[in-house]
């Protein structure tokens, strides 16, 4: 069983492959090069909020390579941000809004940021992180029942990055060498402005900002396309993964749904 793109949900049980290891147990590996597995040899693949992260036109092959790995029968399971889920509650929240409702002008304003801004934001963050870290957030419950508790922790984060590995230390000091010259270059070309042109187009390829958005109908075409045979709409915590829910990849023990905002589908190769 392979857990893609892991990030701070892993499992003892899983391989856990993410690019940047927040534990000793996951495998570092750049998922751009494909899974470093052979074909056939996977019962379940798994991947949460990984694929709104690739340009759309790179999505079908991402979804191929998981059938790829998968044995005859094996399950791929896949979570992202749920398109129409977000647009109805912007929609709901509009309405109230309209009506003269105080608190669901706020619900509103936030809406409008959850579904815009990680699309096109500029910056880490962007405006979410502007958003919960007001000196008060009305709301903050709304937002919470939204996103989960990691709306909490954008309260108190900071800009700085987890410690990377010495490989990633060395990788981007030669990225910035690399970024220097262009500024130099870049400057002599455009002016000051093009520095800042130079930091935007770098972090809009970081790998943060969501690239695509899938509804139900989208991703299960998508799913389709890729060669699975059977694609079908699930929940939080309830899969086809035998003791998927002991694993706690998206409910924690006491109840609480790690991303609420999510669409979950399950496709067998």
């Amino acid at each position: 069983m392979i857990n893609l793109g892991c990030g701070s949900r892993f499992h003892s049980d899983w391989i856990n492959i993410d690019c940047v290891a927040q534990d000793p147990s996951v495998l570092v590996h750049d998922l751009s090069k494909g899974i470093p597995f052979g074909d056939n040899t996977c019962d379940v693949v798994y991947q949460s909020h990984v694929l709104e992260h690739l340009p759309r036109n790179a999505a079908k092959g991402m979804l191929q390579e998981c059938r790829r790995v998968l044995r005859p029968g094996g399950i791929l399971r896949v979570a992202v941000p749920d398109l129409e889920q977000v647009c109805r509650m912007y929609l709901q929240k509009l309405e109230a809004a309209l009506a003269g409702d105080v608190a669901a002008a706020h619900d509103h304003e936030w809406m409008v940021v959850e579904l815009i801004d990680q699309c096109i934001r500029q910056k880490s963050g962007g405006a979410m992180r502007e958003y919960l870290q007001r000196d008060s957030v009305p709301n903050l419950d709304f937002v919470v029942a939204r996103i989960g508790e990691e709306a909490r922790g954008l309260i108190n984060k900071t800009s700085s990055p987890t410690s990377p590995s010495l490989v990633l230390k060395v990788k981007q000091a030669v990225r910035d060498a690399v970024d220097n010259t262009r500024r130099v270059a870049l400057r002599l070309l455009g002016g000051p402005q093009s520095d800042n042109a130079l930091e935007i187009g770098r972090f809009r390829i970081s790998g943060e900002p969501h690239l695509w958005m899938y509804d139900r109908l989208s991703l299960k075409v998508l799913l389709l396309d890729a060669g699975f045979s059977t694609v079908e709409a699930s929940q939080a915590g309830v899969s086809e993964v035998e003791n998927w829910a002991n694993y706690h990849l998206e409910v924690l023990p006491d109840g609480r749904i790690i991303k609420p905002d999510s669409l979950y589908m399950e496709a067998k190769k």
